[in-house]
This record gives C-alpha cells, structure tokens and sequence, in this order.
C-alpha cells in the first residue's frame, strides 16, 4: 500500500499517484513486460541506428534524411517517456508524485503534438519534392521543423499549467498504464471545465490542421502521379503514398479518438489500448514505413552493421 502525504486531512490532497495500467489482466503482465520490452528495445535499437547513417553519412544530409532523423528522435523521445513506467507496473506497483505526473503527460503530449505537425510537414516535403523540387532552402526545413517542436510543447504547456492549478483529491490511483488527461481528470476534485474546454481546443487545432495538411498533400502528390505513364514509378508512388497514410491515420485517429472524442470510448481498457496504437505500435511501423524501405538506407544500414561487426571480429 502507498503512504501518500496528506496536506490537508479534511479534503485529503494527493500528492502520489499509483498507475493501475492493466490490472484487468494481471494474469497476463508477465507476457506483456516480454512483449513490450522486446518492442522497446527493437523500437530505441533502430531508431538509433537510423539516426547515426543519417549523421554519418554525407549522402543523407538532404531535407528529407533530415525529417526522417528528426522523427527517428521524437519516438526514441515519445516511448521512452510512457513505456518504462508501463514496464514497471507489470512486475511493482508503479508510483508517480502529482509533479512527476503532470511532467510525464507535458513531455508525452508535447512529444505526440509535435509529431503531428512533423509528419504533416513531411508529408508537405513529399508533394514538394515531386512537384516543385528545390523551392525550398536548408533554413525553411529548419524553421517548420523548430515551429513543429515549438507548437507541441506551447500547446500542451498551456494544458500543463491549468492543470497544475487543479486539486487533487483521493483516490489516488490512476486507471491507466501512464499519466494520461482523461484518467487525471477524473481524479480532480476542483472545476476542470477551463482545462477541459482548453484542452479540447487545441486538441482539435493540433489534430485536424496537420491531419488536413498532409491529406492535402498527398491528393496532389497523386494527381501528379497519375500524370506520369503507368510503369514501376507510378506504382512505386503509390505503394508509398499508401503506406504513408495508413501510419498517419492510425496515429491521427486514435489521437482524436482519445482528446476529441473522449465519449466514443466506452471502456477504460479500450482506451488504454487506443493508447498504446500511438505510443507503441504506430513507433514500432514508422521505421519501417518511413525509412527502413528507402533502399539507400537499407544498404547504409547493411554496411554499417557488416563494419561493426568485422571490427568486433578483428
């Protein structure tokens, strides 16, 4: 049993939270703490390695390498925040202070803000690239990658704050497997209507925006595609196009499932699930769709291992 800290008794405020995660299933903890584990590990492994061609080699030092390299770090970033907590409440009781939990939602929420106007601002890279190569300089890919980190952590700072002006009161567990808005809410004992209202908001401007964006991208990437003859290129694009959009809609709809549309969930567990789409499954794909087919990268990554592994040799 967690000793929590009572500053006030007669409204007793918390100051620890216990993450509950999938107590539904405790049976099973053991078999997720492989699973995830394993994932974790897969996900930070090849993240990494991808970053260190792209640094590497001179070859990938191009706007595209370089959005590929920046999204590489945001989900070493994104899982590393939510999934080692996760990790531990399948074989402990996973506390968390009321400070460190309000801090793990802001890197998490900045984290996945960002990375919905880093895909958009690729996806925009891509139609460029196809249409009007070379309209852009280094220092435009720059700026829109620094507004898309900017715009993720003023978005959910703002969220953050509010939140910290609100009391909690027992219990102090939280159903879920990290410190997430909605099961946080539900533990307020003082009016979260602003931070509700707020939150909704910008969740509704951080989802649709950039989801709009990268739709529209890629409806003119295709037009453009159905221009050329049919051959390997056109269908190359489309593979492309298509793998690409399936990832996003998968990050972009759970997101707004879970922030826009809270109510459509109708279960605390399907929510977690939801949540688990984007903070480990959608991780898990992104190198592969993203990168890992590009097949410059694949033989970078092939050479880079067969030299490490020979100087191991040696």
């Amino acid at each position: 049993m967690i000793l929590m800290e009572i500053i006030s008794i007669g409204n007793q405020t918390v100051t620890e939270f216990v993450l509950l995660g999938f107590y539904v299933i405790a049976e099973l903890h053991l078999l997720f703490f492989i699973v995830f584990s394993l994932s974790y590990a897969s996900i930070i492994l090849v993240n990494m390695l991808i970053i260190v061609v792209m640094v590497s080699s001179q070859r990938f030092h191009t706007p595209m390498y370089f959005f590929l390299a920046d999204l590489s770090f945001l989900e070493i970033l994104c899982i590393s925040t939510a999934v080692p907590k996760m990790l531990k409440g399948f074989l402990q009781e996973a506390a968390i202070s009321v400070a460190g939990c309000l801090l793990q939602f802001f890197i998490s929420g900045s984290l996945a803000t960002a990375e919905c106007f880093l895909l958009a601002v690729m996806a925009y890279d891509h139609y460029l690239a196809i249409c009007y190569p070379l309209l852009m300089g280094p220092r435009w890919y720059l700026g829109l990658v620094v507004i898309a980190w900017l715009s993720g952590f003023m978005a959910d700072g703002l969220v953050v704050v509010l939140m910290a002006q609100l009391r909690f009161c027992g219990p102090n567990h939280i159903d879920h497997f990290y410190c997430d808005f909605m099961p946080l809410m539900s533990l307020v004992c003082s009016d979260p209507s602003v931070a509700q209202m707020t939150t909704f908001i910008l969740s509704v401007i951080c989802l649709t925006v950039p989801f709009g964006r990268i739709l529209t991208s890629y409806a003119w990437v295709v037009v453009a595609v159905l221009r050329v003859p049919a051959g390997a290129s056109r269908q190359k694009a489309f593979s492309t196009c298509s793998s690409h959009l399936a990832v996003v809609s998968a990050f972009h709809g759970t997101l707004m499932v879970l922030y826009i549309a809270p109510s459509a969930v109708h279960s605390q567990l399907l929510s977690e699930v939801f949540a688990l789409l984007y903070t480990v499954v959608t991780p898990l794909f992104n190198p592969v769709i993203y990168t890992l087919r590009n097949k410059e990268v694949h033989q970078a990554l092939q050479r880079l291992l067969y030299v490490k592994q020979t100087e191991t040799i040696d």
